[in-house]
C-alpha cells in the first residue's frame, strides 16, 4: 500500500469479504464507469461516427480490419499481461495504467474531425482503446477472488456485471438526449464539425475516470506481495512460462481446460445475441432505427437487473446450474423468435427481452465458475487465457449467423437472402447449444488453494 486509508488488495477484512462492504461496491463501480468505452464508444457512437460518409468510402471495412488486428493482439498478449501483474503483485497498478490508457484513447477521439484525413487516427485510437480495455478487464476480473468468498462470489460478480450493463445505458441516454439528438444540445453544442460526438468522447473519458477512482483508492496493492512469485522475467521467458501453464492445464487440470473451451464457445454465442439482435429487429420484425435504440436500452437494463438478481442463485446453486439454466432458456426463447418471426414487433419485444434476461447471468456465472478453479496468485494469467480463448473463437457466431441465412434462403427458395434473415437466429442458437453441450461434462467446484478459500474467514471456507 502506498499510503492513505485504502484497503490493501486481497486484504479486505473478513467482515467485508463475507458481506457487501465498500470494497465490493468500489470494485463494481469500475464496471459501471468502463462501460462508457465498451457500450457508448465502441457499440453505439464512435464506431457509427467513424464509418459515416464523412470519412470516405471503405471506412466500414477498414474498421473491421482495425478491430480484427486489435483482437489478434489481445489474444496474443492478454495472458502475458495477466501473468506479469501476478508476478509483480501490482494488479491494481496495472489496472490503473490500462484504464488510464483507455481514458486517453477516448480523449484523443475528440480530435478526430469528420474528414477522411482523420480516419486512420480514429481507427487507431478505437483499436488501441479496445486493447487496453481488455488488458484492464483481465486485471479487474482477477480481483474477484480478492474481495469475495465462496458464499458471495456469485453476487459480487453479478453486481459488477449488472452495473456495467446499466451504467453504459445511463451514459448513452445522457449523451443521446443531451448532445446527439437535439439540434442544439447542452452548452449550445451542435453537430457542426461533429462536435456533439466529439464532446461525447470527452464525457466518456471523464465518466470512466470518475467511477474508476473508488477502486484505485480502495483496493491498493500490498507491498508485501510485490515480487512474491519471483524476479522479473523477459517477454520470451513470459511466453515460455505461459506455454508451460497451458501444458500443465492440459496434463494436470484438464477440467479447467475444458471449461475454457466450452465457455469460449457459448460466450461467443451470447455476444452474437447483442451483435445481431438489432439487425434482426430491424430487418425481420419491422423496428425503426428509433425503435432499435429503445429496444437496446430496454435490453441492457433488463440484462443488468437480471444479472444482479441471479448472483444470489449462483451462490446458492453454483455457477454451472445458472449457466445451464440460462443457456437452456435462451435456446427456447430463440426458437420462439424464429417460429413467430411473422408476429411483428410484439413477438420480438417478448421473446427478445427473454433472451436478454439470461445473457448477463450466463456471462457473470462463467466468470465465477473460472474464478473458483484458479489457484491463488495465478488469477491474472488464467483470466488472460479466458480472454484469449474467447477471441480465438470469435468468428463462430458471425459465421453461423451468415451460414444459417444462406441455408434458409436455399431451403425456402427466396431470391433475396434478406427475406431469410430470421434463419440467422438458428445459427446463433447452434453456437450457444454447442457451448452448452461442451459444458455439461465439466465439473464445478472450488479449489482448496483458491484465494476465495485461503483468504476467506473460517465460516466461509470449504
Amino acid at each position: 500500500m502506498t499510503g492513505g486509508t485504502g484497503h490493501t488488495a486481497g486484504d479486505a477484512s473478513p467482515r467485508e469479504r463475507t458481506r457487501f462492504g465498500w470494497p465490493v461496491y468500489a470494485w463494481g463501480l469500475w464496471d459501471w464507469g468502463s462501460a462508457a468505452f465498451n457500450a457508448v464508444i465502441t457499440t453505439f457512437v464512435f464506431s457509427v461516427y467513424i464509418t459515416s460518409d464523412s470519412f470516405g468510402p471503405g471506412a466500414s471495412s477498414k474498421l473491421g480490419w482495425a478491430l480484427a488486428t486489435a483482437g489478434v493482439l489481445i489474444a496474443v498478449c492478454a495472458p502475458i499481461t495477466g501473468q506479469r501483474s501476478d508476478r509483480s503483485g501490482r494488479r491494481t497498478f496495472w489496472l490503473m495504467v490500462n484504464t488510464g490508457l483507455v481514458v486517453l484513447s477516448a480523449v484523443g477521439m475528440f480530435f478526430v474531425k469528420p474528414s477522411p484525413d482523420y480516419l486512420w487516427l480514429g481507427l487507431v485510437l478505437l483499436a488501441a482503446g479496445n486493447i487496453f480495455f481488455e488488458f484492464a478487464s483481465v486485471n479487474y476480473n482477477a480481483m474477484l477472488n480478492e474481495i469475495s468468498t465462496p458464499s458471495t462470489v456469485g453476487r459480487v460478480s453479478g453486481l459488477g456485471w449488472g452495473l456495467g450493463y446499466i451504467g453504459g445505458i445511463v451514459l448513452l441516454l445522457i449523451v443521446y438526449f443531451g448532445l446527439i439528438n437535439p439540434e442544439v444540445g447542452l452548452f449550445g453544442i451542435t453537430d457542426k464539425d461533429a462536435l456533439d460526438v466529439r464532446v461525447t468522447m470527452l464525457i466518456c473519458a471523464g465518466w470512466t475516470l470518475l467511477f474508476s477512482l473508488p477502486l484505485f483508492l480502495t483496493l491498493r496493492d500490498n507491498k508485501l506481495n510485490r515480487g512474491a512469485k519471483g524476479p522479473k522475467v523477459g517477454v520470451i521467458e513470459s511466453y515460455r512460462q505461459l506455454f508451460a501453464t497451458i501444458r500443465g492445464l492440459w496434463n494436470e487440470d484438464r477440467n479447467t481446460a475444458y471449461f475454457l473451451l466450452a465457455s469460449a464457445v457459448f460466450r461467443d454465442g451470447l455476444a452474437g445475441v447483442f451483435t445481431f439482435g438489432g439487425v434482426l429487429a430491424a430487418g425481420t420484425f419491422g423496428f425503426s432505427e428509433g425503435d432499435v435504440i429503445i429496444f437496446g436500452v430496454a435490453a441492457n437494463v433488463v440484462a443488468g437487473i437480471a444479472t444482479i438478481a441471479f448472483g444470489a442463485l449462483d451462490d446458492k446453486l453454483g455457477p454451472k446450474r445458472v449457466i445451464v439454466l440460462s443457456l437452456s432458456c435462451m435456446m427456447v426463447a430463440g426458437a420462439c423468435v424464429f417460429i413467430f418471426h411473422e408476429g411483428g414487433t410484439t413477438m420480438f419485444w417478448v421473446f427478445g427481452l427473454i433472451l436478454c434476461i439470461f445473457v448477463g447471468p450466463a456471462q457473470s456465472a462463467s466468470r465465477t465458475f473460472l474464478a473458483r478453479l484458479i489457484p491463488e496468485g495465478e488469477e491474472g494469467e488464467v483470466f488472460g487465457l479466458y480472454a484469449t480463448t474467447g477471441r480465438a473463437v470469435s468468428f463462430m457466431a458471425p459465421a453461423a449467423w451468415s451460414s444459417a441465412i444462406l441455408l434458409g434462403a436455399a431451403i425456402t427458395g427466396v431470391a433475396d437472402n434478406d427475406d431469410a434473415q430470421h434463419w440467422g437466429i438458428l445459427g446463433i442458437l447452434l453456437v450457444i447449444g454447442t457451448g452448452l453441450l461442451l459444458l455439461l461434462p465439466v465439473r464445478s467446484g472450488v479449489r482448496s488453494d483458491s484465494a476465495l478459500v485461503t483468504q476467506a474467514p473460517p465460516q466461509d471456507r470449504v
